[in-house]
């Protein structure tokens, strides 16, 4: 069977942007008021957690289309980061109910948008000719 790396990386795109973009969707609908208590809670400027936006929609659209993907995967894995250190460093050693890491969704999230970083968006992309595609 013949590889197609690039139809790889487009449907790795669509599997990790859509279902982040739905977290972001959520914080559009109801608000982002917890992530500012965070914020404020670790000594931060409360209009940082609108930050989460650019990570939570912006970032995963341009993911899913393929426009400045290493750009994108970058704020998206900085977006996870954030949340591990401001939400979850309770997690990091804890399992969940089923026996698994407690993080490793995020942790998924943070190395694919890394792996974007240096992949690129293959060929199935709006844009791939430029050093941040």
């Amino acid at each position: 069977m013949k590889k197609n790396i690039d139809l790889g990386i487009l449907i790795s795109r669509i599997a990790i942007g859509f279902p982040m973009s739905v977290y972001g969707i959520n914080k559009l609908i109801h608000g982002i008021g917890f992530i500012q208590d965070m914020m404020t809670q670790h000594g931060l400027p409360s209009f940082f957690a609108y930050g989460v936006f650019a990570g939570e929609i912006i970032a995963p659209l341009m993911i899913i289309i393929g426009f400045r993907i290493r750009l994108a995967g970058i704020i998206f894995a900085a977006n996870c980061f954030t949340a591990i250190i401001l939400a979850q460093t309770a997690n990091i050693f804890k399992l969940n109910e089923f026996g698994g890491w407690a993080l490793e969704l995020l942790a998924i999230y943070l190395l694919i948008g890394v792996s974007f970083f240096f992949t690129g968006a293959g060929k199935y992309a709006v844009s791939n000719h430029t050093r941040w595609d």
